[in-house]
């Protein structure tokens, strides 16, 4: 959203920094994908920016271009908020077989490396950022993660921190 996150920072002492900001509620949502391939152990980040709000149909354009993409099958290992849940269910019913599922345990975001990389967006690279307007925001999350898509340490740090082994 375009209110920003509050980070912690230095200032000079009896400085107290402030931040001005102004009530907005323009919305830009992001779906995203951390693809690695088995033989060459390559780690990709993929993402889908949209002003508003995720549903089912965007989340089914997003898997359907990410297997375009890849042109692999696809394990798909996602947690289980509603959306994605009916957006695999929309692929089972349509008869889709180049996809399977492994869903992380209920309310585990922890285990999910996909959060790390949300986490490194708004806590490092966009703490304290306030975009005038949702183009602003727009450019701000694609700077960051396409920076993050070219850090191979990075990239493999999410799936440390999600206790996963490549």
């Amino acid at each position: 959203m375009l209110q920003p996150y509050r980070g912690r920072t230095w200032a000079p002492s009896g400085q107290t920094p402030v931040q001005r900001v102004w009530d907005r509620r323009d919305r830009l949502s992001a779906i995203c994908a951390l693809s690695l391939s088995p033989r060459r152990r390559h780690i990709s980040l993929n993402y889908w920016l949209q002003q508003g709000n995720i549903h089912a149909t965007d989340i089914i354009f997003f898997i359907k271009e990410l297997h375009a993409h890849l042109q692999k099958d696809l394990i798909l290992v996602i947690d289980r908020f509603p959306v994605h849940r009916s957006a695999v269910r929309q692929l089972c019913d349509a008869g889709i077989r180049w996809f399977s599922v492994e869903w992380l345990p209920s309310y585990s975001p922890e285990l999910d490396p996909v959060e790390a990389v949300w986490s490194h967006t708004k806590c490092a690279d966009l703490a304290n950022f306030i975009p005038a307007d949702i183009d602003e925001l727009y450019y701000g999350v694609v700077d960051s993660l396409t920076q993050q898509s070219r850090d191979t340490k990075l990239k493999t740090s999410y799936f440390d921190w999600a206790g996963l082994k490549l």
